[in-house]
């Protein structure tokens, strides 16, 4: 089966790519010659996973899957939730966005975090929405190098460390997008049969 994932994050794509079966072949919107800019226009995750997806499936007519992630923190009432790419301003910077959050949270002791994922999936017409939450924690300061976006400073329930510290196969296990992506692959592979 071919499936677009509707991404031009390179990080994105390697996670994906190592938790998906061979029997899915994962195809990115540089294989498909799609260089569109797909403004994320939508105040929530689904929605902006849903535009996406719809939009490569309507002008490229292939199965296709899109995600929206974000960093929802308690104590700042769900931000950066839905803006989390973009907290600190255009560009997108994610150096940036850290040093804001970490201003943001200056002096609170209340730092519980979770990050969320929504994927929606158009596969042979027909839309289907996936989920994946991963609760823990905003550290005071950055820690680890590996990971991309929030990963130094997010230390997920359960664990002594980063995000950042973790190998990319470690954090699949645990991560908002490692188990949105376990249920699509659930999905895809329960569907085909």
């Amino acid at each position: 089966m071919k499936l677009v994932f509707a991404t031009n994050n390179v990080n994105k794509l390697k996670e994906v790519q190592e938790m998906l079966p061979n029997s899915i072949e994962l195809l990115s919107l540089k294989d498909i010659h799609c260089f569109d800019e797909i403004d994320e226009t939508e105040t929530t995750l689904e929605g902006n996973a849903r535009l996406k997806a719809s939009h490569i499936t309507a002008k490229f007519v292939y199965n296709c899957f899109a995600d929206d992630t974000g960093l929802e923190v308690e104590s700042l009432h769900g931000k950066p939730g839905v803006y989390s790419a973009r907290f600190a301003g255009e560009p997108s910077n994610s150096e940036n966005n850290m040093q804001k959050l970490l201003q943001e949270l200056n002096g609170k002791k209340n730092r519980k975090a979770q990050f969320r994922t929504a994927i929606c999936l158009h596969l042979d017409g027909k839309q289907f929405l996936f989920e994946g939450i991963c609760k823990g924690e905003i550290l005071a300061e950055k820690q680890g190098e590996k990971g991309f976006g929030y990963d130094p400073i997010f230390q997920p329930k359960g664990y002594q460390q980063s995000f950042a510290t973790m190998q990319r196969n470690e954090k699949n296990k645990i991560s908002h997008r490692g188990l949105a992506i376990e249920k699509l692959v659930t999905f895809l592979v329960a569907y085909k049969k």
